[in-house]
């Protein structure tokens, strides 16, 4: 299973970024896992930010992020995504794809965002 995150970079506050995730190798169909986002900033814990679940695609979003991020998936290109807007300084960490199906858990290495003026 591989999953490889792209589109972080350093933005200013206020700005977007559009992160995806690419999804391979998975032994059942992309669309039956629940896809998440979590991020990491330096000396804190991994912090949950955005899920968007199957079957159903209901989603959640972390309080932080609520109304300024939102997350999409494309099962026929077996990608997620995280739009991102209102950028703040408090969301610069590395931010990492996840995915799950019945305990499975699978993680990519994590793309930089940084928010600074």
């Amino acid at each position: 299973v591989q999953l490889v995150e792209s589109g972080g970079g350093l933005v200013q506050p206020g700005g977007s970024l559009r992160l995806s995730c690419a999804a391979s190798g998975f032994t059942f169909p992309f669309s039956w896992y629940d896809m998440r986002w979590y991020r990491q900033a330096p000396g804190k814990e991994r912090e949950f930010v955005a899920v968007i679940r199957s079957p159903g695609g209901s989603i959640d979003y972390a309080d932080s992020v609520e109304g300024r991020f939102t997350i999409s998936r494309d099962d026929a290109t077996k990608k997620v995504y995280l739009q991102m807007n209102s950028l703040r300084p408090e969301d610069t960490a590395v931010y990492v794809c996840g995915a799950g199906y019945y305990g499975n858990s699978y993680w990519g290495q994590g793309t930089q965002v940084t928010v600074s003026s």
